[in-house]
């Protein structure tokens, strides 16, 4: 695909992704949006995403989206989802549905395309990545690479999962060229936790309990802790990848708790389990050794409705000579 061959007339251009944007989502719809609006300077270029987590305000341009999902356009020339099918839009869902022509770039398995037009790649390490394969690499400047780079950081943890490809690091390589601080940019958006975030990253792993001889760990938030830490979903980003790093520990699962008996969960794998196989049995998805969903009911019941299906992977024949690298492709979650 080339995006600048899409549609190349359109005067209203709409782009978002999924809810609760993670570095990947971000990255890649901020991305877009600064090369559509240097590309196509005559026409109306709206980004439209749910609230950014505040280590994200150093990229170009994210005071302009549009966190309300309203405006005086009732259907768009075109809109392009990245990072997600149409059903995980949420409030920007009808500007997709209305648009005259619609385009859908991402890396997850689990969509199989829901545009008029699809670069679906699940090979790829983010849909940052896919991003930047569709641009004019002569018209990418200094914003649009950091925008870039901060998406194939985020969802590649740094370089450190198995979806960082040969491929992956010679487009980071091209970015870097740019001459955006990407040391500071790797602290900024990866590494720096606020001390509320350490506070429940803490919280967390101290009421964490580990299943089938330390083979699986499972942490859960409840309301009432997410209530007396005033923390929101951006605060329990990374949670789920550091209790996947418990020696001996094949998968993770890390839920909180959305509203009374509803909880959205987080599942890592480092290898020997495909938690996307999982996580489409309750309604989700993801990647092979990332992936999330929705659940409803009492914890335990979610616990052990999971877990039935991770020891089943665990203890199947092949199971010890799968690849155990780790990963985790999050979407911090944004995931699924």
């Amino acid at each position: 695909m080339r995006i600048d061959e899409v549609c190349p007339q359109a005067r209203t251009i709409a782009i978002s992704g999924h809810i609760r944007p993670d570095g990947d989502c971000i990255g890649a719809c901020m991305g877009m949006y600064l090369y559509m609006k240097k590309k196509r300077p005559g026409a109306r270029v709206d980004i439209f995403l749910q609230k950014i987590p505040s280590c994200f305000h150093y990229i170009e341009g994210i005071s302009e989206i549009k966190t309300y999902f309203k405006t005086g356009i009732k259907s768009y020339d075109l809109f392009i989802a990245l990072d997600c099918g149409r059903e995980r839009l949420g409030d920007a869902g009808p500007f997709f549905d209305a648009a005259k022509h619609t385009v859908n770039i991402d890396h997850h398995v689990s969509n199989k395309g829901t545009g008029d037009e699809n670069y679906i790649v699940p090979t790829a390490s983010s849909a940052s990545e896919l991003a930047y394969d569709v641009m004019d690499h002569e018209a990418i400047d200094v914003k649009i690479a950091e925008a870039l780079y901060t998406g194939i950081v985020a969802d590649t943890g740094v370089f450190r999962y198995a979806n960082t490809s040969p491929k992956t690091m010679r487009i980071a390589a091209e970015l870097m060229e740019y001459g955006f601080d990407f040391s500071a940019l790797v602290d900024r958006c990866f590494y720096e936790k606020t001390y509320l975030q350490n506070q429940i990253l803490g919280r967390a792993l101290l009421e964490s309990i580990t299943l089938m001889d330390g083979r699986c760990i499972v942490s859960v938030l409840d309301r009432k802790a997410l209530d007396f830490y005033h923390a929101l979903p951006s605060d329990l980003e990374g949670i789920v990848s550091q209790l996947l790093m418990t020696t001996g520990a094949e998968v993770s699962i890390f839920m909180y708790e959305l509203e009374s008996m509803e909880y959205k969960v987080s599942l890592r794998s480092r290898g020997l389990v495909d938690v996307a196989k999982i996580a489409e049995l309750f309604s989700g998805g993801g990647h092979t050794r990332a992936a999330g969903c929705n659940m409803h009911g009492d914890r335990y019941d979610a616990i052990n409705n999971l877990t039935k299906f991770v020891e089943k992977q665990l203890n199947q024949p092949d199971a010890e000579s799968e690849d155990t690298q780790t990963d985790d492709q999050e979407q911090h979650d944004g995931e699924v």
